[in-house]
């Protein structure tokens, strides 16, 4: 079930990278990001930072979502690790975070990236710190 009740809007980062938070909900969440040129390293395919940083953006708000825009929730990243597992094929990437547990002031989550055509781009695991409601 998506959930688009509760979208925020952009903020710097989300603008300069181009992606959208597609889907999000309680533990989970999905960021998505048309593969442009901007997003390539010197071999042509997507930098590995901006697939870190997609990575990070889902598990985070996977372990976000209140329900009210009124009221967010915010975390910041304790520790983030990435596999890269290959390269994309397709022309956008789609991240996805799971929170998979934790408790009041930190929680561990877990995401991966496909591409539009299936292929698994990159896998991830971190711990974020609740911050300020």
């Amino acid at each position: 079930m998506k959930q688009k009740d509760v979208k925020e809007a952009p903020y710097p980062w989300q603008e300069t990278l181009g992606f959208d938070v597609s889907d999000w909900g309680p533990d989970h969440a999905e960021v998505t990001v048309p593969i442009e040129t901007k997003h390539e390293n010197r071999y042509g395919i997507p930098h590995g930072g901006v697939l870190a940083s997609i990575l990070d953006t889902a598990m985070g708000f996977a372990g976000c979502y209140t329900g009210d825009p009124e009221h967010p929730q915010m975390a910041m990243t304790l520790n983030l690790s990435v596999n890269y597992l290959s390269v994309a094929k397709g022309n956008l990437l789609i991240a996805t975070g799971r929170r998979t547990g934790g408790g009041a002031k930190t929680f561990f989550a877990e995401g991966r990236i496909m591409d539009n055509e299936g292929i698994l781009v990159a896998t991830a695991t971190g711990v974020f710190r609740y911050r300020g409601r």
